[in-house]
C-alpha cells in the first residue's frame, strides 16, 4: 500500500519541492521508498509500502516505455495476473511483476474503460503527457481514499488531506454545512470534508482534469444495484454452494503478496469466515484481536469484550494469536493521534481500530478484515424495517431519514447549530439524505423494496465511512488492510441474492436506537438469527456453533460506562469547556444539556460524546 500526491497547474510548472515535501508527509503510508515525477504542469509523488514485486524496478511514479503516460498508484488489483495475460495476448510486454504496471498498461490499451475490469481496491492518478489530461480514479466501494483541492491556479491531490494542507494556496476554513451533516448523520454523505477547500473523490468515479480549459469533469463507472429478482427461482442449496465458492476464491485472491499477511479476528461471523479460509492457505496464520478491560463495567456492555470467542476460533483454526486490551484511559491517550490519522470525522467510536492496527503492524505488513459482509448481506435487520406497508417512496424516505439522525433529534440539532443558522440550515439535511437514497430505483410498496433502499443507502454511506476509517488508521501504522468480502464477484452475487435468503421477511421487527449499548438482540427479534442468513448457513460448516448462533455485536468499547466513570473528568474537561473551539460554531448550553444527560444517566449519549471529543480535538489541530 502506498501514498499518492500530486498537483497540476493551469500556468507554469509543477513545484518539485512541494511534491517532495508532500510525499514525505505520507511516509507512514509508504516507508519503503518514495519518488517524484514532473512533466511541465503536472507533478506526481509517491511513497511505497512494498507488498508485490519488492524490487526497485516497481517503484513509482511509474512512466510508460513510450514516455507518454505516468502513474502514481495506491492499492491492489487482485485479478492483475489475468488482466496481464490478456494484455500480453494483445502484444504488451512487461518489465515488472507488479500490479501497478498492469494498471498502467491497461489504461494505455483501453483508456478509462479498463477501470471496471479491476477487481480490487485502488486510488490512482494517471497522466497523459500527449493530450495533457490528468485522471484521478477511485475504486468501486471507496476502500482507498483520494482528496483534491481546486485553487486559482490548478488542482492539488493526495491520499490524505495533510498533503493539500502543505500547499501554499490552501488555508483552513470550517465547512459549516459539512459540520451540520456530520452532527446529523455522524458521517459525511456528500464529497465534502470539514475543510471547505478539500473534497474527496467519490467511490466508483473518475475525475478528468483538463488544464488547457481549467476544467474538472466527473464521471461514474459503477453503482450498487440490489436486485433480488435475478436469482429468485434458483435453488437455495445451489446458491449456498456458489457463495461458498466465492468466499474461498475472494480470500485466496487477497492473500496474494510477497510479504506475510495476517487477519483481524473478532468474535463475529465475518472475520471468522475470513480467518478460517485464510488459515486453510497459510499455516500458522497470525491473527489479531482487540479486547477491553471490564473491571469497571457491568451489565450489557460486558458483552463488548470478544476475546473469548476470538481465542476459541484461533485455537480451532491453529492461528498464532495476538491481543491488545484497552482501558478507560486509552481514548484520552490516543485521541490526538486518532484524529490526526482519520482527518475528517466518520462513523463510530474508532479508536480501538487504531490500537489493533498498531498491534498487527508489529508482525505483518497486511491484514484481511471482515468489513462489508453486513452491508451486502443484510447484517443490520433492526435498521431496515422502518415503515412496513408504506406505499410511497416519499413516506418511506422521511421515516428512514429520522432513523439516521444518530446523534440528536432534528430539534436538538437545530438548537446545537444555532450559531450557524445564518450560513446553513439544519433542515437542508433531508435533501442531502435524499440525494443519496433516491439514486437507487424504488420498486414499489413492498418490504423487499424498502430493504433494497436501505441496503443501498448503507453501502453508499455507512460502509464508505467504515472503509475510510479503516484505511486511515491502518495506514497510519504502515499496515495495509484488505477486505475480501468486497471482492467484486462476491459483491455481485450478494447484490442479486434473494432478500428472503438474507432476512426473515415475515417476522415482526423492533427499531433499535443505535446509541444503545450491547447486542442488538436485546430489543430486536433475533430468536431466528435474522440477518445474513445465507452467510450464517455457510458459516455453520466452518465456524463453531456458538459463533454462528450469536447475536450481532458491533466493535465498540464500553464507553457509555467509561464516560460516566473513569473518563468523566476527561469528558468534562474537553467537551464542557467553554474555551473549546467548537463553541465558535455550536451553542454551548444546548451541548452541555445533552452531555449532562449522559453523565447523570438520563440518556445514553455515547456516540454524541465521542463525536464532540473528536470535533474539539480536530479544531484544535487546525489552529496555526
Amino acid at each position: 500500500m502506498c501514498g499518492v500526491v500530486g498537483e497540476i497547474v493551469w500556468t507554469g510548472v509543477a513545484d518539485r519541492r512541494f511534491l517532495t515535501r508532500a510525499a514525505q508527509s505520507l511516509v507512514h503510508r509508504g516507508p519503503d521508498g518514495s519518488g517524484v515525477f514532473v512533466d511541465g504542469p503536472l507533478g506526481l509523488g509517491h511513497t511505497r509500502l512494498s507488498l508485490i514485486d519488492l524490487n526497485d524496478r516497481a517503484s513509482q511514479p511509474m512512466v510508460s516505455a513510450c514516455g507518454r503516460w505516468a502513474i502514481s498508484y495506491n492499492g491492489e488489483v487482485y485479478n492483475y495476473k489475468e488482466i496481464r495475460k490478456s494484455l500480453e495476448d494483445l502484444g504488451h510486454t512487461f518489465k515488472t511483476t507488479s500490479d501497478t504496471e498492469v494498471v498502467l498498461q491497461s489504461w494505455i490499451q483501453w483508456g478509462s474503460d479498463c477501470v471496471p475490469k479491476f477487481n480490487g481496491m485502488f486510488a490512482f492518478a494517471i497522466w497523459d503527457g500527449t493530450e495533457k489530461n490528468l485522471f484521478l480514479v477511485r475504486d468501486r466501494y471507496g476502500v482507498k481514499p483520494l482528496y483534491y483541492f481546486i485553487h486559482s491556479n490548478g488542482v492539488v491531490f493526495g491520499s490524505e488531506q495533510r498533503v493539500i494542507k502543505l500547499h501554499q494556496s490552501h488555508s483552513f476554513h470550517l465547512d459549516r454545512q459539512a459540520l451540520t451533516e456530520y452532527l446529523t448523520f455522524q458521517n459525511l454523505f456528500t464529497n465534502r470534508t470539514l475543510d471547505t477547500n478539500i473534497r474527496i473523490v467519490e467511490p466508483a468515479s473518475i475525475l478528468r482534469i483538463i488544464p488547457a480549459r481549467q476544467e474538472v469533469q466527473r464521471s461514474g463507472y459503477w453503482d450498487f444495484r440490489f436486485d433480488n429478482a435475478r436469482h429468485r427461482k434458483t435453488d437455495p442449496v445451489e446458491l449456498a454452494g456458489e457463495l461458498r465458492r466465492l468466499l474461498a476464491q475472494a480470500v485466496k485472491r487477497q492473500l496474494v503478496a510477497d510479504v506475510e499477511v495476517g487477519t483481524f479476528l473478532s468474535g463475529g461471523i465475518d472475520s471468522g469466515l475470513v480467518t478460517y479460509l485464510a488459515s486453510q492457505q497459510i499455516a500458522g496464520l497470525k491473527t489479531f484481536t482487540c479486547g477491553f478491560d471490564m473491571s469497571s463495567v457491568s451489565g450489557i456492555e460486558l458483552a463488548f469484550d470478544e476475546r473469548r470467542q476470538a481465542e476459541l476460533m484461533s485455537a480451532i483454526f491453529g492461528t498464532e494469536h495476538y491481543e491488545v486490551v484497552l482501558k478507560a484511559g486509552d481514548l484520552e491517550r490516543s485521541l490526538s493521534r486518532v484524529v490526526e490519522s482519520i482527518e475528517e470525522p466518520r462513523v463510530g467510536q474508532s479508536y480501538p481500530n487504531f490500537f489493533v492496527s498498531r498491534l498487527a503492524s508489529r508482525f505483518v505488513k497486511a491484514t484481511l478484515a471482515g468489513t462489508g459482509g453486513d452491508e451486502i448481506f443484510g447484517g443490520y435487520p433492526w435498521r431496515y424495517f422502518q415503515s412496513a406497508n408504506v406505499a410511497r417512496f416519499e413516506d418511506f424516505s422521511k421515516r428512514y431519514f429520522n432513523s439516521w439522525q444518530r446523534l440528536m433529534s432534528e430539534s436538538e440539532i437545530r438548537d446545537v447549530t444555532r450559531p450557524m443558522h445564518s450560513s446553513v440550515d439544519a433542515g437542508e439535511m433531508y435533501d442531502v439524505f435524499l440525494s443519496v437514497l433516491s439514486r437507487h430505483p424504488w420498486d414499489g410498496p413492498s418490504v423487499e423494496s424498502q430493504i433494497q433502499q436501505c441496503l443501498y443507502f448503507e453501502a453508499k454511506t455507512f460502509l464508505h465511512g467504515l472503509l475510510v476509517v479503516e484505511d486511515k488508521l491502518s495506514m497510519s501504522n504502515g499496515l495495509e488492510t484488505r477486505v475480501p468480502l468486497l471482492d467484486n464477484d462476491l459483491v455481485d452475487f450478494g447484490l442479486s441474492c434473494p432478500m428472503g435468503l438474507k432476512l426473515d421477511l415475515a417476522s415482526e421487527k423492533v427499531i433499535r436506537d443505535e446509541n444503545s449499548p450491547g447486542k442488538k438482540s436485546d430489543t430486536f427479534s433475533f430468536q431466528r438469527h435474522d440477518g445474513k442468513m445465507i452467510l450464517r448457513n455457510v458459516a455453520a460448516e466452518m465456524l463453531p456453533r456458538e459463533i454462528v448462533k450469536a447475536a450481532k455485536q458491533g466493535f465498540s468499547a464500553p464507553d457509555a460506562t467509561w464516560f460516566r466513570g473513569k473518563s468523566i473528568e476527561f469528558v468534562r474537561r474537553r467537551v464542557l469547556a467553554k474555551s473549546s473551539p467548537m463553541f465558535d460554531y455550536l451553542h454551548y448550553s444546548a451541548i452541555a444539556k445533552l452531555v449532562e444527560e449522559h453523565l447523570d444517566g438520563t440518556r445514553n449519549r455515547r456516540l454524541l460524546i465521542w463525536s464532540l471529543l473528536y470535533l474539539d480535538e480536530y479544531l484544535r489541530q487546525q489552529s496555526p
